[in-house]
């Protein structure tokens, strides 16, 4: 009698049955149309005293994608932190189909030792060891909380990033076209509906999910669309850079229909299908002959590292005719560290 009774409830009032649960990442829980706050703790292992990651979780009253944005991989990358604040709070949970999950500072060891590239406590760069090892050290314990908390509770992944605090950048995004061609072509539509203007093809990243190295591969190693966002850069916080990223997001809400408000798709972006990084040969004081978004010619100097009495060591030049997407903004180098970024338009 009581299934029955059940069965007619169901049928009565279908919306019951398909009604939003609370959504719950390590004891955070939001209920549906809320928002939920907390931290996920890396415990102490010998060598490190383990760290936090703090997160928000906006949980809409709809069923939906599950959004994550992550920030703050590299600890000096201020623009997207800000970015995700304004989001917390800007982002409506009542009319939103779906959840966005926020990732605040993913690197806390480099945000509050103020590094750039390697965390302080293993001199790795979180943005290379994914997916991570539960066992390893704390960058590697990092990358593997965020892979199975965060990425495989996801649907759709944006790790949003600027340039690091010795890098002057143009916006720009990645669209990751290695893997499979369904996964590719939705982040191709996330990558339009972002909105930037300056999009890098990159089809080289690695399609092993056990060696995904790259916090956005890892996701799309996994089949879910994802996108690496650069808005910002030397350690600054200016507005622009900081309500570029708001935008895109909501761009990218509103292309998943979770969200009916958001601007619309950029329309003719430039797509640079011939990019790379341009590294130092030797340790020194770095001057650069450049700026961003710059036009240079193939053999055009980029820069010129010396030694620490002012002898020239070595004039990096451009290997190829392109527009300067970023370059190292500060006389700190260590042989092998990048110098500045360039991409080529396949028009």
């Amino acid at each position: 009698m009581r299934a029955t009774c059940l069965a007619l409830a169901l049928m009565l009032f279908p919306a019951a049955a398909t009604a939003q649960q609370p959504f719950t990442i390590a004891g955070i829980s939001a209920a549906p149309g809320t928002v939920a706050s907390g931290t996920i703790d890396i415990p102490a292992r010998p060598g490190d005293e383990g760290t936090s990651l703090p997160i928000s979780i906006v949980h809409g009253t709809k069923p939906g994608p599950v959004l994550a944005l992550i920030a703050g991989v590299h600890g000096v990358e201020y623009s997207p932190i800000l970015a995700l604040q304004r989001l917390r709070t800007g982002i409506d949970p009542k009319p939103l189909a779906g959840t966005v999950i926020l990732v605040h500072v993913a690197n806390m060891p480099s945000y509050l030792a103020r590094t750039i590239y390697y965390s302080p406590v293993d001199h790795k760069n979180l943005n290379r060891v994914f997916p991570g090892n539960a066992e390893g050290t704390i960058s590697e314990r990092i990358a593997d909380v965020i892979t199975r908390q965060i990425i495989d509770r996801a649907t759709h992944v944006i790790d949003i990033h600027c340039g690091d605090g010795n890098e002057s950048l143009r916006p720009y995004l990645y669209w990751i076209t290695s893997g499979s061609a369904q996964v590719a072509e939705a982040g191709r539509r996330m990558a339009l509906a972002f909105g930037m203007d300056h999009i890098v093809v990159d089809p080289n990243r690695p399609v092993d999910p056990k060696a995904s190295l790259y916090l956005s591969n890892t996701a799309i190693t996994r089949g879910k669309p994802a996108l690496t966002i650069e808005s910002g850069g030397m350690g600054r916080t200016d507005t622009d850079d900081i309500l570029r990223i708001e935008r895109g997001v909501q761009g990218v809400m509103k292309h998943l229909s979770m969200s009916s408000d958001g601007p619309d798709p950029v329309v003719a972006p430039v797509m640079l299908e011939r990019s790379e990084v341009l590294r130092s040969n030797f340790t020194g004081i770095f001057q650069a002959a450049v700026e961003k978004g710059h036009t240079v010619a193939e053999g055009a100097v980029i820069g010129r590292v010396t030694d620490f009495h002012g002898t020239l060591l070595e004039e990096i030049t451009a290997p190829f005719a392109g527009e300067i997407l970023y370059v190292v903004g500060t006389p700190a180098m260590n042989k092998g560290e990048p110098v500045g970024f360039i991409g080529r338009t396949s028009r």
